[in-house]
């Protein structure tokens, strides 16, 4: 894995790859690379105008799939269009902004990082099955280090809402639903990946969403001390596509802390593989969505 870059990525000729936000950043970066590699690419995005702008810098065979992560209508109705699929990259997400709620009522970041994906996964588990090899990549991030499941209130309508306590309580549940995948469903390989500090949207967003002047001027800050796009991507991209990536791995910058660098293992909490509570989410994800997976 030693210095693993876009130019190891082997020939993906052939195979259809769904990428969710992907209008820009990270998600953006894995579509144009996967579509150079020879790969059909959905690009999942909220807003399609914004999507059409971006396929315009996708040079390949790629096409736009209205898709809204909180809006679990938006979600059943692009799974119905995906027809074939052999991998799904779980990139977009929304990062430690203000207290909200998504069409459906959950937290928005519960919603939009965790449950939305999961949603999509589980409509889309019987289309990867058809295919040999599919691979479901799952983006957390180093801040699930700091994430506590709370299963009694996981939406914060009894508790006072932390921003940053919620985004941190989504990325676990990222990896603990990662892991869970890869145990309940054999015929499709489970990977999680995180970017490390890498300078996209998320953090502008995040600084505009803020009134607070330290909020502000703390994601302006991480813009500035990030690496590039194009680096932060590899993980998932090695998630995707290398042939010698594992099942139920976690995947991440090989450099100090994690932050930058090439594509390494990534260490995860205590909480993040507990078994007990990847099991607890996985059925509350089946309650609150009304859609459960089918696995058989």
């Amino acid at each position: 894995m030693s210095r693993w870059t876009e130019a190891d990525i082997p020939d993906q000729t052939g195979r259809t790859v769904l990428v969710t936000g992907a209008n820009s950043g990270l998600g953006l970066r894995t579509a144009q690379v996967l579509a150079a590699k020879g790969a059909h690419v959905l690009m999942g995005c909220r807003s399609v105008q914004r999507g059409e702008t971006a396929l315009r810098t996708v040079k390949g065979s790629a096409e736009v799939l209205e898709l809204d992560l909180a809006d679990l209508s938006s979600v059943r109705a692009a799974a119905d269009k995906v027809e074939k699929l052999d991998v799904l990259v779980n990139n977009a997400g929304i990062m430690a902004v203000p207290l909200g709620r998504t069409a459906d009522g959950f937290e928005r970041q519960f919603g939009t990082n965790h449950l939305g994906p999961a949603a999509l996964t589980f409509l889309l588990l019987p289309t990867l099955k058809r295919s040999p090899g599919a691979r479901v990549v799952t983006v957390s991030s180093l801040m699930h280090q700091y994430g506590r499941m709370n299963f009694d209130d996981p939406n914060w309508e009894r508790r006072s809402y932390s921003a940053r306590g919620a985004y941190s309580q989504s990325k676990l549940a990222n990896l603990l639903f990662a892991r869970e995948l890869e145990r309940r469903s054999p015929d499709v390989t489970s990977i999680a990946a995180h970017p490390g500090m890498t300078a996209t949207d998320l953090a502008n967003n995040m600084a505009d969403a803020h009134r607070s002047v330290l909020m502000r001027a703390g994601g302006k800050l991480f813009g500035l001390i990030s690496q590039s796009v194009a680096m932060g991507a590899l993980p998932q991209l090695y998630a995707a596509t290398s042939p010698e990536a594992h099942g139920g791995a976690y995947y991440g910058p090989g450099g100090f802390n994690g932050l930058h660098g090439h594509p390494s293992v990534a260490g995860m909490t205590a909480a993040a593989r507990d078994d007990l509570a990847a099991n607890r989410l996985w059925e509350l994800t089946i309650k609150l969505t009304g859609i459960a997976p089918e696995l058989e």
